[in-house]
Parts: C-alpha cells; structure tokens; sequence
C-alpha cells in the first residue's frame, strides 16, 4: 500500500453516502438545461421515497462492540498517518469478523443505530451487516413512527449485506433496485438515513468516482460519492433521480468521524444478487475454483515473456479442489472465465464467486507461452479453508553457494523439515540466507522459505536451483521463483544484480 493510499485509508469509517447536483462546466458558459440541473429540486423524490427507508435500532451482542461509523483514531487534534490506518484496519477487521491474534477485550452490550430500506410490501429490508449481522435485538422504526421487531433472514460479511424482515398487517411502502452499471460520474443522487440516530435525513450530492477499492473485502467496487454521510446513515439507500435505488451507504473517509464529503455505497448490482441469496437461503454461495493467486506484476510479466501485466497468476492448487480436478496448474496466468477477460485478481474473485457452485465454466489460461482452455466444475466456498503451516527461520541449516540474486540456499534436511514444520511432500531448496539490499531482499524474499521453482523447472535441490539461476543471469532478465512460505506458495521475479 502506498503511502497516498495509507492516508486514504487510513480514516475510512463505516457510515452511508449521497450526492449532490455538481456539473463541470467549462468556464463560464452554462447552457441553461445544465444549469436548470443544478437547482434541481429534490422535495418530490424524497417525498416519493423516504416512506421505504427506515430506521434500524439493534442491541449488539456482547463480543460485537463499537458505534456504527467511525473507524478512525483522529479526532481532530492530531496523530499520524500511520497510527490512523492501523486503528481503522484493526476496527474494520473487527467489525467483519476478521478478528487479530491479540486477546478481546470483553465488552457489555451496547445499542447502535443504522439504516435500512424496504425492497418488499412484504416487509423485506436490506441494510448492512456491519449494523444488523452481529445484533442480539433488532428493532425497525418506519418513517411514520410504527415500530416493528425484525428478524434477520441472513448477512453476508464480505458484501457487508444483511437481510431483516418485518411482520405488518398490510402491504408496506416500498423501492427497487436500478442497474448500477449504468451509473456515471457526476450524475445526481440522494441518500436518505438516520445520521446519529436523528431519524429521516436527505442528502444530495453526486457521484464522484466508480469502482473504489477501500481493500474491505475481495469484493470492493464501490460508488464514491460527495453527500453528507454520517454514523448512522449506514444502511441507507442511495438513489438516482428517478428514486431508484443504486447503492447502499456503507463507509466515510473522515479524519474527525463526520462527513466531509467522502462516502461509499455498495453497487446495487453487487447487493442485488446477494440480497436475493440471503432473502432465499440465509446465505450466500459463491463458487470455488481453488487455487491461490496473485497479480501480474511487470516483472513477472518479464519474465513470462506477456505482452502485458494482466491476468491473474496461478501461485498453489489446492488439493482435492475444482481446480486440480480440470488441470490448472501452479505458474498458469488465467486470461479469461467463460470468455470474459480477467484482468486483474479482483476480476477472477468476482466472477468465479458469481457463479452457482456445481457450475461448469471454461478457463482460458496461459502456459508455458501456450493459450489454452479447460473446463472447470465449481465447488462451494464454504470448503474447508487451507491448513497453514509454521514457519521460522533454520539456524542450523548449512548454507552453500551464494548467488548472485542475493540468497543462499541450503538442502532441505530431516532437521529443517522438523524445525519449519515441512512435510515430505514439500520438496525444494531452503533460502537458508537473504542479502539485505540484494534483489531477493527487494523482492520480499526470506530466510525459511523454500524455493520450489526456477522460471520452468521444478526445483529439488540447491545445486539445480544454483544452476538454474546462472542461466537465467545469462539472459539479464527477471527470474520467475516460486517459493513456499507459511503453508502457502506465490511466485516472484527477481532480477539479477547489476554487474
């Protein structure tokens, strides 16, 4: 992460957002339907809408803890950058369920207050699961005051989605969902939410940015938007002109935990499908291909002689997965998924979760400078997950040869087996030492972690490793390495030392 993005992140505090009527206009001319846009008058879409948006008054279970919004340790007097993004990072871990290594603190019950939008005259409300996924009690208040006790049909952590339903003695007032994929930069929108509890409050801004990733989940897509979004306003919707709804408020950027004009909403197009899960079943389930992966980056692309950084790099198969089953291989860089392009990591992850598992797809990869295609049959995410091993730095391992991309390697001894908890299946040559400075220690490489592959060939030894990388220097070009490190295996390109 860089450091822009640090900051960024650093004060990103779970709240809802909206837009308000902004228009680039070169200089002064303004034509005068533009400028009849940007006094639009919002009194008949919020009174079209706000009877579907309610509020959501939750009493968290003991372990939940925290107030609905703010992530972020800055209250306005000050404290680093730094010291900000780790505090946001540990809350939002927290608040999704990623909890650390360190030790909770036991914490009482606490009451929080949300948003939510009814989708259903049923009494179907969608809001966020930071709000209502851990909630002992939920109790749902409507824009004309009744209050209804609400059952939470299901939450889904990685969307930060949760689905309530409400009882009523008639049909309730109600709003839909619009294509977010047709949303664009500077169009028009209003949010509608309860900001510190004070009930029904609009909001109106425009849509600033598309497709932020805020590194919440595998799944972040979401619609930046300039209104004034507050704790409290998570949950709520965020609407078109047309009263449609294209997002669901769900983080601010805030150094002092207010708006400053920083939201993000959840793609409608995103919640659709998942809402529709949790209403059905209570969860969601997404394919699974199995396989590990990781960017391409330049180097690595170097090295594989692509024409281009994109795609997403193959660094382990798991066993027993849809994966290995069809063939995919540790070092193949799939293209492409049932003929759509995978550009990036997020790309696969998307597109393979958005597939029903027991599905057959086609993966167009690449191997070995060869395109290819095979059919893979998606298994559940629910899997059981990858079992890490532990993995500390051998002492006692004899280090031989250095190289010139700055390690030293060592065989693979029953002793270092037993000392980094290494099965017999794990086989190649220990980096039993990494030069600080040298391209290995640039590239994130580390004492312990055992090198398994050199460009092609599958490594056994340190003398085959050791010959391996003094032909690779030959072409002065980065070295494709694959290296097992904690239970887990990733590739990397290093280069050769200048000379």
């Amino acid at each position: 992460m860089t450091k822009n993005k640090s900051r960024i992140y650093a004060a990103l505090a779970l709240t809802t957002a909206l837009v308000a009527p902004v228009v680039a206009i070169p200089l002064l001319t303004v034509s005068p339907a533009i400028a009849g846009e940007a006094t639009h008058d919002f009194a008949d879409l919020a009174a079209k809408v706000t009877p579907a948006v309610v509020n959501v008054a939750v009493t968290m279970k003991a372990e939940a803890g925290g107030d609905d919004m703010k992530m972020s340790d800055n209250d306005g007097s000050g404290g680093s950058a730094q010291s900000q993004m780790e505090e946001f990072m540990r809350q939002f871990a927290e608040r999704f369920g990623q909890q650390g290594q360190g030790q909770k603190r036991p914490q009482p019950k606490q009451q929080a207050v949300g948003t939510g939008f009814i989708i259903d005259p049923s009494g179907i409300i969608v809001t966020n699961n930071h709000v209502a996924g851990n909630a002992e009690k939920i109790t749902v208040t409507l824009a004309d005051g009744r209050k209804f006790p609400a059952k939470l049909l299901g939450a889904d952590a990685k969307t930060d989605l949760a689905v309530l339903q409400v009882k009523a003695d008639k049909p309730l007032p109600y709003v839909e969902f619009e294509d977010s994929t047709k949303v664009r930069v500077g169009q028009s929108v209003m949010a509608v939410g309860n900001p510190f509890g004070l009930g029904g409050t609009v909001t109106t801004g425009i849509v600033s940015a598309r497709g932020r990733d805020i590194q919440s989940g595998p799944f972040d897509d979401y619609i930046q938007t300039d209104a004034a979004i507050n704790r409290g306003n998570s949950g709520g919707p965020l609407f078109d002109m047309d009263g449609k709804v294209i997002g669901i408020n769900t983080a601010i950027f805030s150094p002092t935990g207010g708006s400053i004009g920083l939201g993000f909403a959840i793609p409608a197009s995103l919640a659709q499908p998942v809402v529709a899960q949790l209403k059905e079943h209570g969860r969601v389930e997404r394919g699974l291909l199995g396989v590990q992966i990781q960017p391409v980056t330049d180097e690595i692309a170097s090295s594989l002689s692509l024409g281009s950084a994109s795609g997403a790099l193959v660094a382990q198969v798991e066993p027993d997965s849809s994966a290995l089953k069809a063939g995919v291989k540790s070092g193949d860089v799939i293209k492409s998924v049932d003929g759509k392009t995978i550009d990036t990591v997020r790309d696969l992850t998307r597109t393979i979760a958005a597939v029903e598992p027991g599905t057959t797809v086609k993966i167009g990869l690449l191997r070995d400078g060869k395109d290819m295609t095979i059919q893979a049959k998606l298994g559940d995410s629910d899997s059981k997950p990858v079992k890490q091993a532990k993995a500390e730095a051998s002492e006692n391992a004899q280090a031989k040869e250095p190289m010139s991309y700055g390690v030293t390697l060592a065989p693979l001894s029953p002793e270092a087996r037993q000392q980094l908890g290494l099965n017999d299946d794990i086989k190649g040559a220990l980096i039993a030492g990494v030069e600080p400075g040298s391209p290995a220690d640039d590239q994130g490489l580390r004492t312990g972690d055992v090198l398994q592959q050199v460009g092609h060939e599958q490594i056994s030894t340190p003398q085959q490793a050791s010959n391996q990388l003094k032909e690779a220097k030959k072409t002065n070009k980065p070295v494709l390495m694959k290296v097992f490190r904690e239970g887990m295996t990733r590739f990397v390109a290093v280069s050769p030392r200048a000379t």
